[in-house]
């Protein structure tokens, strides 16, 4: 009987992981280029009290399905669902979404190298491109102060135009970095991550090139929450919460039946 109280118990855990799964994805439907995560499930070991297929008999007859009790349930994953998310418009020039594949590349303070969805880039006291925390975005971009319009392209060449010149100048370009397992990615938080050996190294390239998403100026990325969907995901994880907590009770009600025919 104590197996029924441990099955359920398990059951409980792995669905208030489910909830907490889902109220993160809906505190960030706002969040910059923030990509909805899922919780995946797995049965946890058996106990074999008859092997399926084990002799029954002299004559060698044999089992067809055995007998093995299963012990519950456990989290096998949170998978990142790298679903597009929808362009919003801000016509903000250093405002940059990538539709398609890729990650903008974010140089950290201790010089490693980061990877965000996240394109709203703002200018420092220097001119550089910098992310809202003031990282460096990679390949370094410095925009001129006597810049009067900047273009960047949707294949990543950053286009100035100069007071006093007819023609556009090239300051620069921005690459983009894309990865064999983009869910095996470590989240940094700030909307960033980082390598794993799950996810495989970066491969850079130029925005549009095979592979890669092309970039669109002015634009951001919203999360690819949605949240009907997740309402209905919480509903469903709230109720198979609120029954294995029933099959507890039934599960102590019957112990304690079992308990008063002993004494």
């Amino acid at each position: 009987m104590s197996l029924t109280l441990d099955i359920a118990a398990t059951g409980m855990a792995a669905q208030e992981l489910n909830v907490n799964t889902i109220s993160n994805n809906i505190a960030n439907m706002s969040t910059t280029g923030y990509k909805r995560q899922r919780a995946e499930f797995q049965d946890l070991m058996y106990q074999t009290i008859i092997p399926p297929g084990s002799t029954s008999s002299d004559t060698n007859t044999t089992v067809p399905s055995g007998i093995q009790q299963g012990l519950g349930v456990k989290t096998g994953s949170l998978y990142r669902i790298d679903q597009q998310g929808a362009l919003e418009q801000t016509s903000n020039p250093y405002d940059l979404a990538i539709n398609g594949n890729g990650y903008f590349q974010v140089q950290m303070p201790d010089g490693t190298t980061a990877y965000t969805r996240d394109g709203s880039f703002q200018l420092n006291q220097a001119g550089q491109l910098v992310t809202s925390s003031g990282y460096l975005v990679q390949p370094n971009i410095t925009i001129p102060n006597n810049a009067v319009n900047v273009t960047i392209n949707a294949s990543g060449q950053v286009l100035v135009t100069i007071a006093g010149q007819q023609s556009p100048s090239n300051v620069g370009q921005i690459q983009t970095a894309v990865f064999p397992n983009d869910a095996g990615l470590n989240a940094l938080g700030d909307n960033l991550f980082q390598v794993t050996d799950a996810s495989g190294a970066a491969i850079v390239g130029n925005p549009a090139a095979t592979g890669y998403g092309k970039l669109q100026q002015g634009f951001l990325e919203s999360s690819n929450v949605d949240v009907v969907s997740e309402i209905t995901t919480l509903i469903e994880a709230q109720r198979a919460y609120e029954m294995n907590s029933k099959v507890i009770q039934a599960g102590d009600q019957m112990l304690s039946t079992l308990t008063q025919l002993t004494v």
